[in-house]
């Protein structure tokens, strides 16, 4: 890994607005008076916390503590999670900072209420209105940010390094889709890729994409790759557990439609009659699911009914308890690998539970992952529906094929927690002096 670039080259740099980017600024400022009403209509829908709006407007619900203070965006739950192994880093080397977290979505809000070091702020990110910006940037006055994955809001970056924010892109993340999407407008992504002093993307082809719109690359971090073991609450499962007795379970997480009725159906086929558990990535979807499903016998968590004999498929559909339904079985089938629109999702969550994974082909999301458990033994890949069901009654039917994946699963996961390191040594030089 290489050293952050320095920081009057990256404002100088930053200087340079294309014409794009300024146009850009003024039809977001023309369409500020409608943000509330927008923010309000999915308010309604239940998108956006109404209790809160203002701070998406960029009017802060709390204080600015006095001191330093470093502020961290994310957009929604996987890469907010992700960020925590960071956030506990860095408020263990420097207690001496506020640290401040951006979110877009209300799931993430709700998880990070639950999971974020003791002291760490929690605001929802402001839309990207000139107003919002610099509201928000006014009253919080971060000395640094670090932006997660692919949050390149023109309004927020820009105006941050105007304000002199030294950013940082970490775990930067561009898809195919995104990068062909951006190269109709190459200097504006130029110009926003200036304003990082540090870019640290998360896997080799994000990396090429990344360089082909001009980004100085300072290393590679993955943050999905770190983390602690997703935590349970012991008594509710040794309940659980009781309730299902001896069988056979299958645990599917983070599934999207219709990868539930694909992977009920491949559990069922192989004629051992597990209870397939049901995590869906959105859990407002429950009611949905557990009417498609209802031929199988469904029991909804959300609504407390219980896992019975007559049970064959649990809905899982709360927050916060991935890691319980994660213990219930040696491997799970990680979600969204059976639709390439998805793209598949982090395999390392049950990893770090010594739990083996099972997915379906099209993982591009997380691909060098993938590739990197399935030649370590620790996931399979299953291509299509059939073909989940032969994998899914082998790793049934085969106690020490199981307990091998779950062991490798564990062991590569162990292997991820040296990149925390180096990424620290390359985020130090832009925080400000103790």
């Amino acid at each position: 890994m290489s050293a952050p670039r320095a920081e009057g080259q990256a404002e100088g740099r930053a200087g340079k607005r294309p014409i794009s980017l300024i146009a850009y600024r003024a039809a977001a400022g023309l369409a500020a008076p409608l943000a509330g009403q927008l923010l309000k209509a999915r308010a309604r829908q239940g998108k956006e916390d109404p209790a809160r709006l203002a701070e998406r407007l960029g009017h802060a619900s709390q204080p600015r503590p006095a001191g330093p203070l470093v502020w961290a965006h994310a957009v929604s739950v996987g890469e907010s999670v992700s960020l925590l192994p960071l956030l506990e880093a860095l408020a263990a080397e420097r207690p001496d900072l506020t640290l401040l977290v951006t979110s877009g979505t209300r799931a993430s809000a709700e998880v990070l209420a639950r999971r974020l070091p003791p002291g760490v702020i929690h605001q929802y990110g402001p839309v990207d209105t000139p107003g919002a910006v610099d509201r928000f940037l006014a009253h919080w006055r971060p000395a640094a940010g670090l932006i997660v994955e692919s949050e390149l809001w023109p309004n927020l970056i820009l105006s941050a390094r105007r304000a002199g924010v030294r950013l940082a892109l970490v775990s930067a993340r561009m898809t195919e889709k995104s990068a062909r999407a951006w190269s109709a407008q190459p200097a504006a992504v130029r110009a926003m890729l200036e304003s990082f002093e540090l870019v640290l993307p998360q896997d080799t082809a994000t990396r090429g994409r990344l360089e082909g719109f001009g980004a100085t690359i300072g290393g590679v971090l993955n943050l999905k790759r770190l983390g602690a073991p997703l935590a349970h609450d012991a008594a509710e499962l040794t309940r659980l557990r009781a309730m299902i007795g001896e069988r056979e379970v299958v645990v599917a997480v983070s599934t999207h439609t219709p990868e539930e009725a694909l992977i009920a159906a491949a559990a069922k086929a192989t004629c051992r009659d597990p209870l397939v558990v049901i995590a869906p990535r959105h859990p407002q979807r429950g009611a949905e699911i557990a009417a498609q499903l209802a031929d199988y016998g469904v029991a909804r968590r959300s609504a407390g009914e219980p896992i019975g004999p007559e049970t064959g498929v649990y809905v899982a559909d709360t927050l916060g308890e991935l890691g319980l339904f994660l213990r219930l079985a040696p491997f799970a089938v990680v979600g969204g690998g059976f639709d390439a629109a998805v793209g598949g999702h982090n395999p390392l969550e049950p990893a770090r539970l010594g739990v083996g994974v099972v997915s379906g082909p099209q993982v591009a999301n997380h691909g060098d992952v993938f590739a990197e458990m399935v030649d370590a033994g620790a996931a399979v890949l299953a291509d299509d529906e059939a073909a989940l069901a032969e994998q899914l009654g082998e790793l049934l039917g085969d106690a020490d094929r199981s307990a091998a994946l779950a062991r490798a699963a564990a062991a590569y996961a162990g292997r991820q927690e040296s990149q925390l390191g180096a990424a620290l040594g390359l985020i130090r030089p832009l925080l400000p002096a103790a």
